[in-house]
C-alpha cells in the first residue's frame, strides 16, 4: 500500500510545501548563475525514469556553458573537489546540494521522488546492469537515494545500482524515513560529495 499509494501521495504533498522555498532559492542564486559566465540558470537534462520512460530533469546549473563531458574509468560522470568545470557558485551549489531544489517540480509531477534511484541518463551501454535495472525501473527515481544517504559520490557505478536494485525490491515507509534523515546528515556534515576517481572523456 505505501509503496503504490501513500509514497506518491506524501511527495505530493511534500512538493507542494516546498514549492515557495524552491522559488526563493532560483530567485536568489539565478542572478549569480547568470552573470558567471551569461549563460542559462538551468540544466535541463533526459534522464530514465520508472519503467524506462525518459523525462526531463531540472536542475540549478553548476558548471560553464559548454563544459566538456568527463567521465571516469567505469562511466560514471566525473565528479571531483578540482574539477575546473564546475564554477565557484556550482561547488557551493553541489555541497549544499541546493542545485537539485529544482526536482523538487519533477517529484510535483510525478517524474520523480522525494527518496528512490537517482535517475540515470539514457545511454546504451548498460548491458551488464540489466539486471540490476530492471528491478529500479520499478520505481520512481529520487531527489536522493539509498547511495545518497550512506555513500554520496563515493562509491563505483555497479555497487550504486546494486544498491538501487535492492532499493526497489525492499522499499518500506521506515526505509524511506531513515534515507531520509540520513541524507540531512550527510549534507550538513559534507560527507562522500565527490569521487575519488581519476576523470577520463
Amino acid at each position: 500500500m505505501y509503496k503504490c499509494f501513500f509514497k506518491r501521495l506524501f511527495d505530493i504533498i511534500g512538493a507542494i510545501i516546498l514549492l515557495p522555498f524552491v522559488l526563493l532559492v532560483v530567485i536568489i542564486f539565478a542572478p549569480i548563475i547568470y552573470f558567471t559566465d551569461k549563460g542559462p540558470i538551468f540544466y535541463n537534462a533526459p534522464r530514465v525514469g520508472k519503467h524506462f520512460k525518459i523525462f526531463k530533469m531540472y536542475k540549478l546549473r553548476s558548471m560553464y556553458v559548454n563544459a566538456p563531458d568527463i567521465r571516469n574509468s567505469d562511466g560514471s560522470t566525473y565528479n571531483a573537489a578540482d574539477d575546473p568545470r564546475v564554477t565557484p557558485i556550482g561547488r557551493f551549489m553541489r555541497k549544499t546540494s541546493i542545485d537539485e531544489f529544482p526536482q523538487f517540480l519533477n517529484v510535483l509531477i510525478g517524474d520523480m521522488s522525494f527518496i528512490g534511484p537517482r535517475p540515470i541518463l539514457p545511454r546504451n551501454e548498460y548491458t551488464e546492469l540489466q539486471e540490476y535495472l530492471k528491478e529500479m525501473m520499478t520505481v520512481r527515481p529520487g531527489i536522493t537515494g539509498y547511495n545518497q544517504a550512506n555513500y554520496r559520490n563515493s562509491i563505483a557505478r555497479i555497487d550504486k545500482y546494486k544498491n538501487d536494485a535492492f532499493y526497489a525490491t525492499h522499499l518500506t515507509f521506515l526505509m524511506d524515513v531513515k534515507i531520509l534523515f540520513k541524507t540531512i546528515a550527510t549534507v550538513l556534515f559534507q560527507k562522500n560529495i565527490n569521487t575519488n576517481s581519476n576523470g577520463g572523456k
